[in-house]
C-alpha cells in the first residue's frame, strides 16, 4: 500500500521540476561581471569665441573623464567670423558667442536647436595696458580725453566682432567720434589680436575682455560698467544641423557644472547658471 502512495508523489515532483524555468548561472566566485559595451565614438565640432580659448581647452580636457568616447574639436575666432562660417554651412554642433547679436541672427534663421539656448557666462570689458604702463593710462575717463586730443594710441576690435561693438558703445557714452579719432586707433579682427598688440607694447592701451587680460598677464586699469556698454553675455546653443545633438547638449550641460564653472571663474568669467 505504501508503494502505491509514494510512486504518484515522485512523478508529481519530477513534473513540477521539469516545468520550472532555469536562470543563467551566476558568475563564479572571483569572476568579473560581463563588461558593458563601450559607447560609440562621437566627434563634436564646437565654434567658440576667441576669448574662450584657454578656458574651453582646459574644460575639454576635463570632459574626457566624463565622456571618454567624445572627441571635441574646437574652432576659435571672432563671433562674427564664426557666424559667417555657420551660415555658409560649416559642419558644427555647438556655438558659444561673445555677443547676443550673433546668436539672435541664428535664432531668427531657425539655425538653433529649439530649447537649447543658454546664457552661459558674463565677462567684463576692460582698459588694459602693457607692462609698466609707459603711457600712464589710468581710466576710461582719461582715455576719452586723450582720444579727443590725439594723445594716445589705442588698440580695439573692429566693428564685426563683439569686443569692437562694445567699444563703439563706450565711444558713444563718451561722445567720441571714431572717424575723427582714426589716427589714434589700430584694429584687431578678434580680441586675441588686440590683446597681442597690448602685450607687445605696440600701443599705449587696448580695450579687451577681462579674461583675456588675465590670460595674458596684463594690467587692467579700468572696467566698463553696464551703463557704458551693457552687459557682456556669452550665449551658447546647439546648432539645428548638429549630427550629434544629444552629445552636444550633454557637453553644453556640462559647461554649467561646478567643475566647469570653477575653470571659468578662475580667469574672471562669471557663470550665469
Amino acid at each position: 500500500m505504501k508503494k502505491r502512495i509514494i510512486l504518484p508523489l515522485l512523478l508529481c515532483l519530477l513534473l513540477t521540476a521539469c516545468g520550472r524555468k532555469t536562470s543563467a548561472p551566476a558568475p563564479a566566485v572571483g569572476q568579473a561581471p560581463t563588461a558593458e559595451p563601450a559607447a560609440e565614438p562621437v566627434e563634436l565640432y564646437v565654434f567658440a569665441a576667441a576669448s574662450m580659448t584657454e578656458t574651453l581647452d582646459e574644460i575639454i580636457e576635463l570632459y574626457k573623464d566624463t565622456a571618454p568616447n567624445v572627441t571635441i574639436v574646437p574652432t576659435y575666432d571672432s563671433s562674427g567670423t564664426l557666424l559667417d562660417q555657420i551660415q555658409q554651412g560649416a559642419e558644427g554642433d555647438l556655438f558659444i558667442s561673445a555677443g547676443q547679436s550673433q546668436m539672435n541672427t541664428l535664432d531668427e534663421e531657425n539655425a538653433l536647436l529649439e530649447g537649447s539656448w543658454l546664457d552661459l557666462l558674463e565677462n567684463k570689458v576692460t582698459l588694459s595696458v602693457p607692462e609698466g604702463n609707459p603711457a600712464g593710462i589710468e581710466s576710461f575717463d582719461q582715455l576719452a580725453e586723450k582720444l579727443k586730443s590725439g594723445d594716445v594710441f589705442l588698440a580695439i576690435g573692429d566693428s564685426s566682432v563683439p569686443v569692437g561693438q562694445y567699444t563703439q558703445k563706450i565711444f558713444a557714452y563718451y561722445g567720441i567720434d571714431e572717424a575723427a579719432a582714426a589716427g589714434c586707433l589700430t584694429y584687431g579682427s578678434n580680441v586675441k589680436e588686440v590683446t597681442t598688440q597690448v602685450s607687445e607694447g605696440t600701443v599705449d592701451c587696448g580695450i579687451i575682455y577681462g579674461t583675456d587680460a588675465f590670460s595674458a598677464n596684463l594690467t587692467v586699469v579700468d572696467s566698463a560698467d553696464a551703463e557704458m556698454c551693457g552687459q557682456v553675455i556669452y550665449p551658447a546653443a546647439v546648432l539645428a544641423n548638429s549630427a550629434n545633438p544629444e552629445a552636444a547638449q550633454a557637453f553644453l550641460d556640462y559647461l554649467s557644472t561646478a567643475d566647469a564653472s570653477a575653470v571659468f571663474q578662475g580667469v574672471g568669467f562669471t557663470p550665469i547658471n
